[in-house]
């Protein structure tokens, strides 16, 4: 591959930590991958990073392979925020048109997103680092989508912000720079895992991201192109392993190992005693309708607390695009079964798509997607352009590189 502009996608999970590299030729092509890799996750707990050093060295690491490979080094990366401390806020701003002819311009869109920021927390140590416009509304008439050049007397925004514990996002910047990159963007996994696994047919029509990870799973809902909510739901794929691990009576590694090689969701016909061999020489006897039950119980635990967000905004019966569920908790067998008995809504594993030759593992949605928004981010920056959108998403995100105050 010709030496074009590398894009990187940084993926700091609770169990993996991954990095993919992609390179694209010209605009007409799709983005094929020139390095990935992982390693296991050290200094990080339920996707938060507690220790940015050993997370910086596990980047440094891969990063180092990365240009061995490559023969090119990479200065930035685009990275996702991760944990149970993030959260969500609903927030509303409300300006008067400033021109005498009553024409909205880019100037009244700034402000009145500037006056939806002003968002007053319960706490000190809380922060918000992201925002995404819902609506815009032009006197009394809602749903706009992009305000700029019509014509009114007030202009509204309705928008969600995304916000975390201040010292946890510091790690994680952190974690970043100390390794020698900058970070171009960070933003939270199922948003990147969305860019991943999800059409914008779905998205329009309305649809609900269940990312489960290894330490949490986190919703992501859909409507009318935008994000209208999200939740860390704290349970998630190492929650079966340790009920495994008390049910069975055995150790851990040996729980995670029956999970992926024997685990299923749903039980049908004969219950049957499986038997495996441990390093104690003592064979574990166990039944499949155990191994189920286990399974299932966790499994609609964190199904039932994302119906609860659901129910939140009114959307438990109202997406027409249903569930999607992706991360690696995603690929245990019949899962999709359970998910559509207990939502009564359709249900579907989101496979990520977009860059050549890489593997449609769910557990790799949130990376491809950090690549592909790298991508269109890449592609804003050099087509320029004046949609007044794309011009919102990057004022919203503060510009392209983040620092550490």
């Amino acid at each position: 591959m010709s030496k074009e502009k590398l894009i990187a996608g940084l993926d700091i999970g609770t169990s993996r930590i991954r990095v993919l590299i992609v390179g694209q030729k010209s605009e007409d092509e799709a983005l094929e991958p020139v390095f990935q890799d992982e390693e296991v996750s050290v200094g990080i707990r339920n996707g938060t990073v507690i220790n940015p050093e050993r997370v910086s060295e596990i980047i440094q690491s891969l990063f180092y392979k990365a240009y061995q490979e490559t023969g090119q080094k990479i200065n930035s990366v685009y990275a996702n925020y991760n944990g149970s401390h993030l959260f969500s806020v609903q927030s509303h701003g409300l300006v008067s048109v400033s021109r005498a002819n009553q024409i909205i311009s880019e100037e009244d869109i700034k402000r009145v997103l500037d006056a939806a920021q002003a968002i007053s927390l319960p706490s000190k140590n809380r922060e918000i680092f992201d925002h995404y416009p819902k609506e815009f509304i032009v006197d009394t008439e809602k749903g706009i989508k992009n305000p700029k050049g019509l014509q009114g007397i007030r202009l509204e925004v309705d928008i969600l912000a995304l916000g975390g514990f201040s010292s946890y996002l510091r790690n994680t910047k952190k974690a970043v720079l100390d390794s020698g990159l900058e970070a171009s963007d960070l933003v939270i996994s199922p948003i990147a895992a969305a860019r991943a696994v999800l059409t914008e047919s779905q998205k329009e029509s309305g649809v609900a991201l269940l990312d489960i990870g290894a330490g949490i799973s986190s919703l992501a809902v859909y409507e009318e192109g935008s994000l209208i909510h999200f939740a860390v739901i704290p349970m998630a794929s190492k929650n079966i392993t340790g009920d495994l691990a008390i049910a069975l009576k055995t150790r851990l590694d040996i729980a995670e190992r029956i999970k992926i090689e024997q685990g299923a969701c749903i039980f049908r016909g004969k219950d049957k005693k499986q038997e495996i061999e441990t390093e104690d020489g003592e064979p574990l006897v166990f039944s499949d309708k155990l191994l189920v039950k286990v399974i299932s119980a966790r499994l609609l635990d964190i199904f039932g607390e994302a119906e609860k967000e659901l129910e939140k905004i009114s959307k438990e019966k109202s997406l027409p695009a249903g569930i999607v569920l992706t991360g690696a908790g995603s690929k245990l067998p019949k899962i999709v079964r359970l998910a559509k008995d207990k939502f009564n809504l359709p249900v579907i594993i989101g496979k990520p798509k977009g860059i050549l030759g890489v593997s449609e593992d769910p557990g790799m949605a949130t990376v491809c997607g950090l690549a592909l928004l790298g991508s269109d981010a890449e592609r804003a920056k050099r087509t320029g352009g004046s949609d007044i959108l794309k011009n919102i998403s990057s004022f919203l995100k503060k510009g392209f590189k983040i620092f550490i105050p």
